[in-house]
């Protein structure tokens, strides 16, 4: 079947249709992870985006049940140079288009995934539409203009958990920790874990006097999709938790700490998507080389420098990747410690968390 992703400045991809038919608008970004689009199709974050992989050959490793990082896959549509029919893994339950069909998201390949990815550097990401019903190339690029797109949208309550829920309840004694769910990935939930935490999820919309309620030692605010000026709830809640117990923020959980602090945010040209960005550690001089997925990000110049340290730079752009505050129990990054899929470089920060709560106790 034919299926045309059509950009909003009216540049043009056609292809072949993969996973579900019907029309999706989203943001469309490019992912620059060789592996690991199971972990990228099930990642809250994407909530709004059209994703496109800049590797090549995506689906040869099929789909399994253990590597989901959500409840279901959120993006709005798929974009790959090359589908792989064969699906050829031990793990593998399934096909990635057998996958895109049961949860109804449009894929598309056949398409120049190098050229949309040059395109998008230098435009910038952009709002499209993917379709296998319009095919008319004016009618699309006339619906990605009109459609919403992501500044001053909130889509955490698109995928936020609607109830409370008990991740994880550990024999040993450990530190109990509330996870603001604004879209949290589940390995930001198992590296809790691993860490003998007991984990309560809570939805995004829950107050400040009911997270202390629990009585817990930190709170984690989680990553999520979207514009975090547009999540005025969540930056409330923290602003009301600040000092009254350690913070731990990651990605859009960093920006609404950001925010919450004081600072402002911006949307990025192309934003960070990728399993490669190199991240320096201010503190110890360390480059690790980090998971990212993010569109906005906090602006270094609008924090207080008397009452935060700086303490991670994005090496490719210089954009702040991480800030701790110099009194209370509070810190946040950019990027994606517990990584799935990636590098593993940054998750010696789940220990500087459980140091922080340690230090609370």
């Amino acid at each position: 079947m034919n299926a045309i992703l059509a950009l909003e400045d009216g540049t043009i991809f056609r292809g072949e249709s993969f996973g579900a038919s019907g029309e999706r608008c989203g943001e469309v970004v490019f992912n620059t992870s060789m592996t690991g689009y199971q972990e990228i199709l099930t990642d809250p974050s994407y909530k709004g985006q059209i994703v496109t992989m800049t590797y090549p050959l995506i689906g040869n490793y099929g789909i399994n049940s253990e590597d989901v990082e959500s409840r279901k896959p959120f993006v709005e549509g798929f974009v790959v140079k090359e589908y792989s029919r064969i699906a050829s893994n031990w793990r593998a339950q399934k096909t990635l288009e057998e996958y895109l069909k049961e949860n109804n998201i449009l894929g598309i390949e056949g398409i120049d995934t190098r050229a949309l990815t040059l395109h998008i550097r230098e435009a910038g990401a952009m709002k499209a539409v993917l379709s296998t019903e319009d095919l008319d190339e004016k009618s699309l690029v006339q619906k990605a203009r009109d459609s919403q797109g992501l500044i001053g949208i909130d889509l955490v309550k698109e995928v936020s958990s609607d109830k409370i829920y008990v991740w994880s309840k550990i024999k040993t004694k450990g530190h109990k920790v509330v996870v603001l769910d604004c879209g949290v990935k589940y390995n930001i939930l198992r590296k809790l874990l691993e860490n003998r935490c007991e984990v309560v999820v809570m939805p995004a919309e829950t107050g400040a006097s009911e997270i202390l309620k629990m009585k817990p030692d930190g709170l984690l605010l989680s990553n999520g999709p979207g514009d975090p000026e547009a999540v005025k709830y969540v930056i409330e809640t923290t602003r009301a938790l600040i000092g009254k117990l350690p913070i731990f923020g990651i990605c859009l959980g960093h920006q609404m700490l950001g925010l919450a602090l004081g600072g402002r945010t911006y949307k990025l040209k192309f934003g960070h998507h990728g399993a490669n960005h190199p991240v320096k550690d201010l503190k110890t001089g360390k480059v690790s080389i980090t998971v990212q997925n993010h569109g906005f990000c906090v602006d270094i110049d609008s924090l207080n420098k008397k009452e935060i340290e700086i303490t991670h730079i994005n090496l490719n752009d210089q954009t702040l990747e991480g800030m701790r505050h110099k009194k209370l129990l509070i810190f946040s990054v950019q990027f994606h410690p517990e990584a799935s899929a990636g590098p593993h470089d940054a998750e010696y920060l789940f220990g500087e968390f459980i140091k922080m709560m340690k230090k609370y106790a």
